[in-house]
Order: structure tokens, then sequence, then C-alpha cells
């Protein structure tokens, strides 16, 4: 049976947090868990809260076994992104965009 967890509007770009995606993916969750611990990337922290929540929800079926949980799927969608301004040379503006992300983690059993 899969289970899901969601974050939405996130502050990292998916591009980025893609890189740590690939890795993770089709892996079992406490290895998983394991390699985004000691990764040094901002996305890191943030993935790692999202499996847990995921794993937290597969802990509300009674019979979903925890231990046996591996990571089917993991997608990185872009979400809105913020537009701010920057001051250049000679009164122009150069434009910044801060993109966020939507992400989602399914798990399933082995």
């Amino acid at each position: 049976m899969e289970v899901r967890a969601i974050a939405k509007y996130i502050r990292v770009s998916p591009r980025k947090v893609r890189l740590l995606m690939r890795e993770v993916e089709g892996k079992k969750v406490e290895e998983a868990l394991n390699l985004l611990t000691f990764a040094p990337q901002k996305g890191a922290p943030i993935l790692r809260k999202l499996i847990n929540s995921a794993v937290a929800n597969a802990g509300q079926y009674p019979d979903i076994d925890v231990d046996n949980l591996f990571i089917k799927q993991i997608v990185a969608n872009e979400g809105p992104t913020l537009k701010r301004f920057r001051p250049r040379a000679m009164g122009r503006a150069a434009r910044i965009r801060k993109r966020t992300s939507h992400l989602t983690v399914i798990l399933d059993e082995k």
C-alpha cells in the first residue's frame, strides 16, 4: 500500500533538490535518511523531514510494516517564483528570482 507526504511552497530551487532526490529514490527509508543526514545541501534536512512525515503517515495504518518501506517515487515540482530586484549600475535594476518547490514523496512496501 502506498503512502505519501507533500510539502508545498518550500524555499529551495527544484533543480537543486532534484540532485538529492536522485540519490535517495528507490532506496530503503532507513538508508535514505542516513544519506540525507550527512548531505551538505540546503534541501537535505527538508527532504529528511518530508520522508519522516511519510513514515509517520504509514504508521497510522496497522497493516503496513514501517521497517520494510522504500521510496517508490520522489518528485520536485516548481512552485511560484518570488520576484525581487537588485539595484545595478546607472540606475538599472536586475531581477532576482527566488524559486519555490512542491515536494512529494511516495513510499511503498517491499
